[in-house]
């Protein structure tokens, strides 16, 4: 198995992994025959001309996993994984424009959100893994046992709220982004998150990370990915102990 795959693999490790989400720039008859004769259901597929293909995809198996993480990590397509209705151990800030509000033009209160919700996180010993992710950033935080959905959103609801006010009170408006969380039990049968370490289908960037030095290139990316699943992973109990510190 190729060592991407691996990593992915154990990063999301309590990510489900029956269904997901494939996003794809193929469609049509003969691709979904493809896709489907090995077993897999398709929930719904969502067409686009010129743009992504989407795909919920359920009864997957541990070979048919395998084989599109594959095909993740070799920029063939993107899988969005679902995280588990009761309990994991990774929990993701979607940073990203607000499209309803303003342009698609670079905005500087995503940059400064970045900073603002990293420091703060890294203030707690919660240190994020930040990827790009189209025009904003995921901010991956892994621990090393799952943790109550509902305690991760109470924790993720406040730092959010802290960043929004650190934008304010910097003078930006931070009605120009948004801040999405999960796992969010409300959403967490219809949402799902792309996964690390391909290329986005539409715009064609690879997902790379983000440092206090700035964006790191591909192989350089993998290389600290890798490290932080070592390195980086958070205990429970430093969880508890930032979870009491922003409760209180």
């Amino acid at each position: 198995m190729d060592t991407r795959v691996k990593l992915l693999k154990e990063f999301y490790s309590t990510m489900q992994t029956g269904k997901l989400k494939l996003e794809s720039r193929e469609y049509g008859f003969d691709f979904l025959d493809r896709l489907l004769s090995t077993g897999l259901l398709l929930e719904y597929g969502e067409l686009a001309s010129g743009l992504i293909h989407k795909y919920k995809l359920s009864n997957v198996s541990e070979e048919q996993l395998n084989y599109l993480l594959q095909e993740h990590v070799n920029k063939g397509c993107n899988v969005c994984l679902y995280f588990n209705e009761a309990a994991n151990n990774t929990f993701c800030f979607n940073l990203d424009h607000n499209y309803k509000l303003s342009n698609t033009a670079p905005k500087p209160e995503i940059g400064i959100a970045a900073g603002l919700l990293t420091g703060y996180l890294e203030e707690l010993d919660m240190k994020p893994l930040v990827t790009t992710s189209g025009r904003g950033y995921h901010f991956w935080t892994r621990l090393d046992e799952p943790v109550d959905n509902n305690q991760l959103y109470d924790f993720m609801l406040r730092m959010a709220a802290r960043t929004l006010a650190g934008l304010h009170e910097n003078g930006y408006d931070y009605n120009k982004i948004k801040l999405n969380m999960y796992p969010n039990n409300k959403i967490i049968h219809r949402s799902s998150l792309r996964l690390f370490g391909s290329e986005h289908v539409k715009n064609k960037i690879f997902s790379y990370i983000r440092t206090k030095t700035g964006i790191v290139n591909e192989e350089h990316s993998w290389q600290y990915f890798a490290d932080y699943l070592i390195n980086g992973t958070i205990s429970r109990e430093s969880f508890a102990k930032a979870y009491n510190a922003v409760m209180t």
